[in-house]
C-alpha cells in the first residue's frame, strides 16, 4: 500500500535529533504531550480486552544479536527481545544509491552479517558497507544490459559467506559476501519483489505471480517449485517465506498461506487469510505482504484484508484469529504478539489466545484536519525495552511494549521500511536512500 503513495524527498538535514534520550523515553518526558486519538475512532472496533487490564506484560530479557542476516532477521522471523543501549546517537550515514521516487520503490531493507551491512537500492544495485564506520566495501549493479533499468524490487539475504539476491528480472544471484564477485546466477519462474529466505542449503524465493522456487544454494539449480493462485491485483512488494526445520511457510498475494516440506515442496497444510468483505478496492485485497513468523509451535500471519491468525505449525488449523488487517510482519516476543494495523494502530495481543492487551493509535495523516498526506508506518521492532516504528512522515517513534505509551520520537528522513538491530546498533533505511546507523 505504501507503494501507491507519492513521497516528497526529505533533506538529510532533517536528521537532527529531538534528543536521543527523548526517543528512548528519557528524563525529558514524552515530546508529544496529550492523548493520541485516531482520526478514524468513529470506525474503530478494536479495543483492549477489559478483563486483561491487570495482566502484566512480561517479556524475555534482551539478548544481543550480532547479525541480522535476512529479511525479518533469522529464517523463522522470530527475533524476540533484542538488546539495544538506552541512549543512541547517529554513528554514521551512507548513500546506498537510487532513492525512492514516484516510479521506483525501495522494497527491501538492509541485512547485517560478519561485520558488514548490505543494501539493495531502487535500481537493483547492491552495496556492502563496513558496519563499524559505514565505509563502502564494494558495489555491483545487477541490472542485465538487455533489461529495462526502470524495473525495481527484489531483496537480499546472507548465509555462509554468500549474499543471495532476488531481482525483478526473474533472476537470482549468489555473490561472494566479502568481494561482491558473482558465484552463480539462476532463473526464477517470474520477477521477484521480495527478499529470499536461505536455510538448510536452500534458497527460497517468491515471485510476483505467487510461485515459490527452491534452489540449491551451492549452484542455483532448481530443486522444486510451488504455485498458488495467481492474482490480477496486489499490493506493491512481496513477502519472504519463513523457514524452521523442514517446514517452509509461503505467503501469497491471494491470501493463501502454505506449509511446505523444505526438501520436497510437498504441501503439509494450507490456510486462506482473506478477511471480511470490504467496500474499497485496497482493503479488499487479501495480500499477505507482512512476513509470516514461525515461533515455537505456531505460525503468525496477517492479511491486508483483515485477518490476523495463529496457526498450528505441524497440523494446520487456527489456534485463534482476530479481525485485524495489516501489511507489516507481526512481532512475537515471549507470550505476546505486536502488530501494526491498517488503521495506524499498534496492537499488543496475547500469544496463546489472541486477546487484545492494549491498543495505541498513531497519527494517520500529516494534516489530520484535511485528512491529507496519509502516513505509512513500518515495524515494529522490539529492542531495549521499547517498540520502534518508523513513518513516512519523517518520524520514528519509541513505544512501551508493556503499556503502549509513546515514550518519544526522533526526526529522520521518511521511510517505508522497518528498522533493524544488530550488534547493539539500530539501522534505518530512508526513502532518500540514506542508510543511518545509530549506536
Amino acid at each position: 500500500m505504501g507503494g501507491l503513495r507519492r513521497f516528497s524527498p526529505v533533506l538529510f538535514a532533517a536528521l537532527i535529533l529531538a534528543g536521543c534520550d527523548t526517543f528512548l523515553g528519557g528524563s525529558e518526558g514524552p515530546p508529544l504531550p496529550g492523548e493520541r486519538i485516531s482520526v478514524l475512532n468513529l470506525d474503530q472496533t478494536l479495543v483492549a480486552d477489559p478483563t486483561l487490564a491487570d495482566l502484566r506484560v512480561r517479556l524475555p530479557q534482551p539478548r544481543m544479536n550480532q547479525d541480522w542476516p535476512q529479511a525479518g532477521g533469522y529464517p523463522s522471523h522470530a527475533m524476540h527481545h533484542l538488546a539495544l543501549p538506552d541512549n543512541l546517537e547517529i554513528a554514521w550515514t551512507a548513500d546506498i544509491g537510487t532513492s525512492r521516487s514516484s516510479d521506483r520503490l525501495l522494497l527491501s531493507g538492509p541485512v547485517v552479517a560478519d561485520g558488514r551491512i548490505y543494501t539493495i537500492d531502487a535500481s537493483t544495485t547492491v552495496t556492502a558497507f563496513n558496519a563499524q564506520d559505514g565505509e563502502q566495501i564494494w558495489r555491483v549493479d545487477l541490472t542485465p544490459e538487455e533489461e529495462d533499468d526502470g524495473l525495481f524490487g527484489g531483496g537480499i539475504a546472507v548465509d555462509d559467506g554468500r549474499l543471495y539476491v532476488t531481482t525483478p528480472f526473474a533472476l537470482v544471484f549468489a555473490l561472494d559476501a566479502e568481494t561482491g564477485d558473482e558465484i552463480w546466477q539462476a532463473e526464477l519462474p517470474g520477477p521477484s519483489r521480495a527478499a529470499p529466505a536461505v536455510a538448510g542449503g536452500r534458497v527460497f524465493a517468491v515471485t510476483i505471480d505467487n510461485q515459490l522456487a527452491a534452489l540449491d544454494a551451492d549452484d542455483g539449480s532448481r530443486l522444486w517449485s510451488h504455485a498458488g493462485i495467481s492474482e490480477a491485483a496486489g499490493l506493491l512488494g512481496g513477502t519472504t517465506p519463513a523457514v524452521a526445520g523442514d517446514t517452509v511457510i509461503a505467503a501469497y498475494s491471494s491470501g493463501e498461506l502454505y506449509a511446505l516440506r523444505a526438501e520436497t515442496g510437498n504441501v503439509q497444510w494450507t490456510e486462506n487469510l482473506a478477511g471480511i468483505q470490504r467496500t474499497d478496492t485496497i482493503s479488499s485485497l487479501a495480500h499477505i505482504r507482512g512476513r509470516p513468523v514461525i515461533d515455537r509451535d505456531l505460525v503468525f500471519a496477517v492479511s491486508n484484508s483483515g485477518t490476523l491468525a495463529a496457526i498450528d505449525l505441524r497440523r494446520g488449523g487456527r489456534a485463534w484469529d482476530v479481525e485485524i488487517g495489516g501489511t507489516q510482519q507481526p512481532y512475537v516476543a515471549g507470550d505476546f504478539v505486536y502488530v501494526l494495523s491498517n488503521n495506524a494502530e499498534l496492537v499488543a495481543l496475547t500469544r496463546r489466545e489472541g486477546r487484545v492487551r492494549w491498543v495505541q493509535s498513531l497519527p494517520q495523516f500529516v494534516d489530520p484536519e484535511e485528512r491529507d498526506e496519509p502516513i505509512y508506518w513500518s515495524g515494529p521492532l522490539l529492542a531495549g525495552d521499547r517498540l520502534i516504528v518508523t513513518g513516512s512522515n519523517s518520524e520514528a517513534l519509541s513505544i512501551s511494549p508493556y503499556t503502549g505509551e509513546i515514550l518519544g520520537q526522533i526526526d529522520i528522513p521518511g521511510s517505508h521500511l522497518p528498522a533493524i538491530a544488530a550488534g547493539g546498533s539500530l539501522y534505518l533505511l530512508a526513502d532518500n536512500a540514506t542508510l543511518i546507523a545509530l549506536r
